[in-house]
């Protein structure tokens, strides 16, 4: 019986991320305005592999070395991007329907808070 428990119980927590995977990966659309007030946007397209591994793009730069994961209740990712000047370390995790992140570049001496909404699918024309 507890091996059945034990069974069920780890298939419930697989479930909950598969769903929690589901919900983070494809299109978001960052704010990245200073006042929060969404001027100023960038795509961020995030493909998260059952291994744990994330690729896709942020700030039309490509993904190195991503990584996802759902514990303690949360579904986060962090990755890296580059300007062709230095790197972009982000690091962002699901909250309710959007995500919150955010971005530090050490060679541009700053760090910056962010948030994302899902970007609506492109139109079938």
């Amino acid at each position: 019986m507890r091996i059945f428990v034990l069974a069920v119980a780890a298939a419930v927590l697989m479930t909950g991320a598969a769903q929690a995977e589901e919900a983070l990966r494809g299109r978001w659309t960052v704010d990245l305005s200073s006042a929060g007030d969404g001027s100023y946007t960038q795509p961020m397209d995030l493909t998260l592999a059952p291994d744990g591994t994330v690729t896709g793009s942020f700030y039309q730069s490509a993904i190195e070395a991503g990584r996802w994961r759902t514990a303690r209740g949360r579904t986060c990712v962090s990755f890296r991007t580059t300007d062709g000047e230095g790197p972009y370390h982000s690091a962002a995790c699901l909250a309710g329907d959007h995500v919150e992140g955010q971005t530090w570049a050490e060679h541009r001496n700053f760090l910056f808070n962010w948030n994302a909404v899902r970007s609506a699918a492109p139109s079938e024309e």
